[in-house]
């Protein structure tokens, strides 16, 4: 048995009938020009009838809440589905049974994880889309189990189903041994990190009366997307051009995240000025960061900074320089710490956060408004048993005072964009999608006239010297 951390604990621990905490993909397809019509059929009973039992995490079942442990009575029938979407098959249709399925919860008496293979998609197209409970894998590790179940060759057949591939072994090099960690070593590695991490809080708590760009936890405004959520969900998908995006933030002198991060505050500054519920002060957005180490592919490491996405601003430039502020007061702190006083510091901060989450004891203290979270995904093309991968878009968690949510992943020269929100508390979430489209030809401009402003700085120094 393996026990669950304090990160799986608090995923399983939050979740209930309108508030499910799986996240997922979906994944799009198209069928190879040889493709006869009992293509998919074909590779869903290999894998259907496949003799070969899951790996972790896929056969990790809960144990009395705490520990994961081996699944003696694995049902492949209870995790893997194969249907077929009424026509046209439009991507309309495929976006409403996803968000079906992703309002449902898993069971807990089994695996915590499904698998669906969607056929009938206009275009000659193939769907997947998988769902597995956050307390089994991050983002990271769940972007890592797609990777291995894929290929880079358009002609290679995978001869097991993804659910028993296991991670490539890499070459081990020599090391030194070391001794093994105590177990009272491992329980008190907290005690261990606290002088530093006391260190740092002083520090914060330092220049959060000076520093204009330090966001505090209790500074996020209330506004409609922070409601209580129902168990119904709305998905919304779409991929922009990243080249675009990089193309600004190198004119700019900033980060491919500082640029996603604008483009997400001008649409959604629109799209709340649209609902005449734009709040007077700036939304604050969470943003998740990987402290991952290692190759595992299970359990969660991550941390979360907090980002002032400065909708209070009208002016695009004045919100994204705000961003990029806000963006390197966080990292500065994060870069003074080690992964483990990075995790010990969070817990100690977010815990009164945390603890109005579970409980909303304390309505009026909002330490963020939206989660903004950007997964690096692969930049090579890959294929599934000879389907080439198109598109694949991320699906996440909704939860009480947390109405939608936004996750970004990059797939070759394009960014995939997941929007999943309470389909009750928040009206047309894929207007978002064109507003998103909007911001980025905003930014591309800004980004030409800063380029044209540098230039004549730069022609009339030359000319004074």
């Amino acid at each position: 048995m393996r026990p669950l951390n304090p990160i799986d604990m608090a995923f399983l621990g939050l979740e209930s009938r309108h508030q499910p905490m799986h996240v997922g993909g979906l994944l799009l397809f198209t069928l190879p020009p040889e493709a006869g019509p009992n293509y998919v059929w074909d590779i869903v009973q290999d894998m259907r009838q496949s003799r070969v039992m899951p790996i972790t995490p896929f056969n990790q079942v809960l144990r009395r809440h705490v520990f994961w442990e081996e699944d003696q009575e694995f049902d492949i029938d209870q995790h893997f589905r194969h249907i077929s979407l009424p026509q046209p098959g439009r991507i309309r249709e495929l976006l409403t049974y996803v968000s079906q399925e992703h309002s449902a919860l898993l069971d807990r008496a089994k695996p915590l994880w499904e698998c669906h293979v969607i056929e009938g998609i206009e275009g000659n197209r193939v769907a997947m889309y998988f769902k597995i409970h956050h307390a089994l894998v991050d983002g990271i590790a769940g972007m890592r189990i797609l990777r291995r179940a894929m290929s880079t060759r358009s002609d290679e057949r995978v001869s097991l189903p993804f659910w028993a591939i296991g991670a490539k072994k890499k070459p081990r090099t020599p090391r030194p041994q070391q001794p093994a960690a105590s177990k009272l070593e491992q329980l008190t590695w907290p005690l261990t990190n606290l002088p530093a991490v006391g260190r740092e809080l002083t520090r914060s708590f330092s220049e959060r009366r000076h520093d204009r760009d330090y966001v505090r936890i209790t500074q996020a405004p209330m506004c409609i997307l922070n409601q209580s959520v129902s168990a119904s969900r709305r998905f919304a998908a779409q991929s922009y051009a990243l080249p675009r995006l990089r193309n600004i933030a190198r004119k700019m002198n900033m980060t491919i995240n500082d640029i996603i991060l604008a483009m997400c505050s001008g649409a959604l500054r629109a799209y709340l000025l649209h609902q005449c519920a734009l709040p007077r002060k700036p939304l604050i957005a969470v943003v998740p960061v990987s402290l991952r180490q290692d190759d595992s592919e299970s359990g969660n490491s991550i941390s979360m900074v907090l980002a002032n996405l400065a909708t209070h601003k009208a002016d695009p430039r004045q919100r994204l320089e705000m961003i990029h502020r806000s963006m390197q007061n966080a990292k500065a702190r994060f870069s003074r710490m080690s992964p483990d006083q990075i995790m010990l510091y969070s817990g100690l901060v977010y815990t009164l956060p945390g603890l109005n989450l579970v409980s909303g004891i304390l309505p009026k203290i909002q330490a963020f408004n939206i989660v903004i979270s950007n997964v690096p995904g692969p930049q090579e093309p890959l294929y599934w048993n000879g389907m080439k991968l198109d598109a694949m878009y991320p699906v996440s968690i909704v939860m009480d005072g947390q109405a939608m949510n936004i996750t970004l992943t990059s797939y070759l020269d394009k960014l995939e964009v997941g929007i999943i929100a309470c389909r009750k508390a928040l009206p047309r979430i894929q207007s978002l999608l064109s507003l998103l489209e909007d911001e980025i030809q905003t930014l591309e401009a800004i980004a030409d006239d800063y380029v044209a402003e540098q230039a004549r700085e730069a022609s009339q120094t030359a000319d004074m010297t």
